[in-house]
């Protein structure tokens, strides 16, 4: 039984890390058990999916979803972090831009591509975080990351050195990255100096909620959890009668009448999620089980 198990979707502002996020819900909710999927710098906006209760055993699936952001590139300025919290580096007069020459060359970087991770990141190499590493003045060897860029438009402002871009992309995907690769592409240099996440996977900020919604939809014993159902909609699905229920919140396999994925989500008839399972020779095992859900005025 719990009364705080679920997804939550967050309008993160602006100045605030997404650990910071994490550690609001948690005091609001006086859960400990909350955790986010993927990872929004300060500077940025937007959609940041939390898992709370027993639902950050979920978190994986949130995790591996493609993204969406929109923005704003200034040319003509380089940063150390390579967006607009960083240190400027170098600046260059910028040539004007044109619309269809910076389209192709977005267009060009469609596809799978390989991209270095920035200095300034939470990767960890031998232990150490490579933005730790940086303000130290240390630089070290990156490996490149195979990512995978869906789609990618800019338009131009009214400013000749700012544009804005709308990028769909994969998850591990820096997007400060993409920015710069590009304005190397069209002869100068150029640093994020704006980013709000849109979606990712079938989620979308006009679905999430600002720290003000939240904190007086809880003070209001208001609904502002998606059952945990939510986190596993790209798995096939299948519905278990009482007893396969039953046994699969004892850790039992059971043999059922499944597709031939490897992952299927475990639905009882009220259509609660029950268990993640993967297939194990002819019989299927859960590999995560959900507690019963109690509907409630909070989620």
């Amino acid at each position: 039984m719990t009364t705080n198990n679920g997804l939550l979707l967050i309008d993160k502002p602006k100045g605030l890390t997404s650990h910071d996020v994490v550690a609001h819900v948690r005091k609001v909710l006086n859960e400990q058990r909350v955790g986010h999927a993927g990872t929004l710098d300060p500077m940025a906006t937007g959609l940041l999916v939390l898992a709370v209760g027993a639902s950050t055993r979920l978190l994986r699936f949130a995790q591996s979803e493609t993204k969406r952001y929109e923005g704003v590139v200034t040319f003509g300025v380089r940063t150390d972090s390579l967006d607009a919290d960083g240190e400027v580096l170098e600046r260059r007069d910028v040539a004007p831009l044109d619309v269809d020459f910076v389209g192709g060359e977005a267009a060009a970087m469609l596809g799978g591509v390989s991209q270095i991770p920035p200095m300034v990141s939470a990767l960890k190499v031998k232990g150490k975080r490579l933005h730790v590493l940086a303000r130290e003045g240390v630089v070290v060897e990156r490996e490149p990351r195979d990512i995978a860029i869906h789609a990618f438009t800019l338009s131009p402002t009214s400013k000749s050195d700012e544009w804005t871009f709308d990028v769909t992309c994969s998850v591990g995907t820096y997007v400060r990255v993409l920015l710069s690769d590009l304005a190397e592409r069209l002869g100068t240099i150029g640093h994020l100096s704006a980013l709000r996440r849109l979606s990712s996977g079938s989620h979308h900020v006009a679905d999430a909620m600002t720290f003000e919604q939240f904190d007086r939809c809880v003070g209001d014993g208001g609904q502002f959890l998606k059952p945990p159902r939510a986190f596993v909609t790209q798995l096939e699905e299948i519905v278990v009668s009482e007893d396969e229920e039953r046994r699969l919140r004892m850790g039992q396999r059971v043999s059922l009448d499944a597709p031939l994925s490897d992952e299927i989500a475990a639905l009882n008839d009220r259509g609660a999620l029950v268990a993640v399972l993967r297939r194990r020779g002819e019989s299927w095992q859960p590999s995560v089980v959900l507690p019963v859900q109690v509907t409630n005025e909070r989620g």
